[in-house]
């Protein structure tokens, strides 16, 4: 006659889970905090004594890092070759190697990236941000853009934009001379010539690109190597506070620019890095460290 099994304890079983549950919760508070180097943490998973580790998924690992969202690590696991319904101790050898060489490019020095575009809502600061690198960051090349608006106050032709009609707008267009190219809140058109971007790569400069939501996706698409930065304001109030406190809009296009800047702001996880914009020097600082080009950054 076979013996019949031991009883579960179910209590048990509920408490150990809770446990483990926590123990997962303690182990993405801590990547997402920085107190622990998430290539640490890979390393660790390899162990199945590192319990909490072990069975962490990967997606909530990936997520747990500051500045990956649901879009952008979809994409990470695409370019890793990595299911996500993987945990970290059942990755492959390989599988495991390209996520901790991801890591490590992520964590480490930054790479240079030969373009880098700035993104972000409307009076976020993004052409005071590019101003002050062109200003004192003279190795990096600033693409102008043209576009076919009038010039604000203080703007200079060929320096802050080139200004042209719509004319000959179309034909840049129709030549494809355009690297990208949008409409912006319905209103005036956008776009980067290829030739300025192919001249300054081609000397070895680094270049920036300082452009709207709809291009930087058309970068992403023409020029996938290309590192991606979107520009945030400290907050909703103090992003109001400078696009009425500038005054170069009238009330209904300011209404008509904060809608539109909703909607870009959440479309910040699409992006490789977030800058938050709190003062000009600090984000211009922390954009060139993310370029490659400084150790330091304030």
């Amino acid at each position: 006659m076979t013996a019949a099994p031991p009883p579960v304890d179910r209590a048990a079983a509920s408490r150990a889970a809770v446990a483990a549950r926590r123990a997962r919760a303690e182990v993405k508070r801590a990547i997402a905090s920085g107190e622990r180097p998430t290539v640490e943490v890979l390393d660790a998973s390899a162990d199945p004594a590192n319990a909490a580790e072990h069975s962490l998924r990967v997606t909530n690992f990936l997520l747990a890092i500051p500045h990956i969202g649901q879009t952008k690590m979809t994409r990470i696991l695409e370019q890793l070759a990595i299911s996500p319904s993987k945990r970290l101790g059942g990755l492959g050898v390989k599988q495991r190697e390209r996520l901790r060489e991801f890591l490590v490019r992520r964590g480490g020095a930054v790479a240079p990236a030969a373009l880098t575009v700035l993104a972000g809502p409307t009076a976020v600061g993004k052409g005071t941000v590019a101003g002050y690198v062109r200003d004192h960051y003279p190795e990096v090349a600033l693409a102008v853009s043209v576009t076919t608006r009038a010039p604000r106050p203080g703007e200079i032709e060929g320096v802050h934009y080139h200004f042209v009609s719509d004319t000959e707008f179309d034909r840049l267009v129709d030549d494809d001379e355009l690297l990208e190219y949008a409409t912006v809140h319905n209103s005036y058109r956008y776009g980067t010539p290829r030739s300025s971007v192919r001249a300054a790569l081609e000397r070895g400069r680094p270049v920036l690109l300082e452009i709207d939501l709809q291009g930087a996706r058309q970068v992403r698409e023409r020029m996938p190597e290309a590192r991606l930065v979107f520009l945030a304001p400290p907050s909703w109030d103090e992003l109001v506070r400078r696009l009425v406190g500038r005054g170069t809009e009238s009330a209904e296009e300011q209404a008509r620019r904060l809608r539109t800047a909703e909607v870009e702001l959440a479309a910040q996880d699409e992006f490789d890095e977030l800058v938050v914009n709190d003062t000009v020097p600090e984000a211009a600082g922390r954009l060139v460290h993310l370029m490659g080009l400084t150790k330091e950054h304030a």
